[in-house]
């Protein structure tokens, strides 16, 4: 039985981490920890385990592994002091809020022999795996192009919170680029095999305010054009304003057909053949942000397979090592926005 413990008691820890440890066989939620108190006891009433009144204290209690789900600027610090209390992390995205704080987390992991996962959910849905699969078996030739877009109304319907921490850059640092981009950056890392070397983008804060009326301190919007080191080009799109149902597709452009993911309401994968083939895969959907905080929860398969993976002793693939390579194409998309050039970025 593998012993957990849940730092940040936000939307995030309680309908996606605290119900799917919940859920598996192979776990006791030991307690919780939140900066409100009263937030950390209403989860352990409703989840079980107890309430804990410092990190620190919740790291002596006898947990094997806990889940990181505090604000952006926090991940790094908590991370590194659960590591180095010989305690596996799963961290929530983005990884950190800096390239530095990023490559900490990493050290820490390796040098205490514990295992650093970040929660990049979209390498487990369903039709990504199948795509990745197609993908490496040239069901669709060598791959020339992506466009990838995952846009919903914001932040502030997910957490019910208007004034949410989200929009705010001392606790979040990014916006849209961060919390959504990552996932979809991520993604292409795993569909194409590559790495993106070259970014280009724009950034900008559209719509969203504060309660008073003035613009929120972190963007709302980000386009990229990206480029990998084997010649792929590709087009990034990720909002907070997507006021009408959530946009969550990508889709995949080779020299011998096309894959869609998540483009069509009934089919999650569509590959189109070049000789005029087609091919329809029914097999999950994802579920919005819209839909989970109205109760309807699917099982994203973060929490199972962290869980798997110190029980089996299995590294991670979406390891802090790993997603350090999405997180320099976040970085490299802030520093491209600012100064208006292409960025190009060092990849192992």
């Amino acid at each position: 039985m593998l012993n957990v413990g849940i730092i940040g008691c936000g939307k995030i820890a309680e309908v996606r981490h605290a119900p799917e440890y919940l859920e598996n066989p192979s776990c006791n939620i030991v307690g919780f920890f939140d900066e409100i108190p009263a937030r950390a006891e209403s989860y352990a009433e409703k989840f079980g385990g107890k309430a804990f009144n410092t990190i620190q204290e919740l790291l002596n209690s006898g947990v094997d592994a806990v889940s990181v789900c505090t604000s952006n600027t926090t991940h790094a610090e908590i991370s590194i002091q659960a590591l180095n209390a010989g305690v596996h992390v799963l961290c929530e995205k983005p990884m950190a809020t800096t390239l530095e704080d990023c490559q900490k987390m990493v050290e820490a992991a390796e040098r205490n022999g514990k295992f650093l996962m970040i929660g990049q959910n979209q390498r487990l849905a369903k039709a990504h795996v199948k795509a990745r699969k197609l993908i490496e078996s040239g069901e669709i030739g060598k791959i020339l192009t992506f466009r990838t877009t995952f846009g919903h109304p914001g932040p502030e319907n997910w957490t019910g919170q208007k004034n949410s921490w989200f929009f705010d850059k001392t606790k979040a640092a990014f916006g849209a680029m961060a919390d959504l981009g990552v996932h979809k950056t991520d993604l292409i890392h795993f569909l194409t095999g590559d790495v993106i070397t070259e970014v280009t983008a724009q950034l900008g804060t559209l719509d969203k305010k504060y309660p008073d009326g003035t613009p929120i301190s972190v963007d709302d919007n980000a386009y990229c054009i990206y480029q990998t080191r084997g010649g792929i080009i590709g087009t990034l799109h990720v909002s907070w304003t997507f006021y009408g149902d959530e946009d969550n597709s990508t889709v995949l452009y080779g020299t011998d057909g096309v894959i869609r993911c998540y483009d069509d309401p009934k089919y999650s994968l569509i590959v189109e053949k070049r000789d005029g083939g087609r091919a329809y895969y029914i097999l999950d959907q994802m579920t919005s942000n819209k839909e989970q905080t109205s109760g309807a929860r699917t099982n994203t398969g973060v929490i199972d397979t962290f869980v798997n993976c110190i029980l089996t002793n299995t590294p991670p693939a979406i390891s802090g090592r790993e997603v350090m390579k999405a997180m320099k194409v976040i970085f490299a998309a802030e520093e491209s926005a600012q100064n208006g050039k292409k960025v190009t970025v060092v990849q192992d």
